[in-house]
């Protein structure tokens, strides 16, 4: 395969992704894609998020204090959400 292949962005801002590229990747009709821009290098960076991706993650993040930021943004949220109840 090509290190580069060419699509074209519909009026809606739709592409293709090549078929060649689809089958390499394992995306399927129904497969999230992770949209990243890198600024400074001018391109759009596109990440399936397919199970092969999330299996890779799979304790990345254990003891990093990700759990524990969850919680707390839960916490704030449903602060936030008990402001407005009493506000009313």
């Amino acid at each position: 395969m090509a290190d580069y292949l060419e699509t074209t962005a519909t009026t809606k801002g739709q592409v293709v992704i090549p078929a060649a590229i689809r089958r390499k990747l394992g995306i399927e009709s129904g497969t999230r894609i992770q949209v990243k821009v890198d600024e400074k290098n001018a391109q759009i960076i596109l990440k399936p998020i397919t199970r092969e991706y999330i299996h890779s993650m799979r304790g990345r993040y254990r003891g990093s204090g990700l759990l524990d930021e969850l919680n707390a943004s839960r916490s704030r949220d449903r602060e936030r959400e008990e402001k407005k109840i009493r506000r009313k």
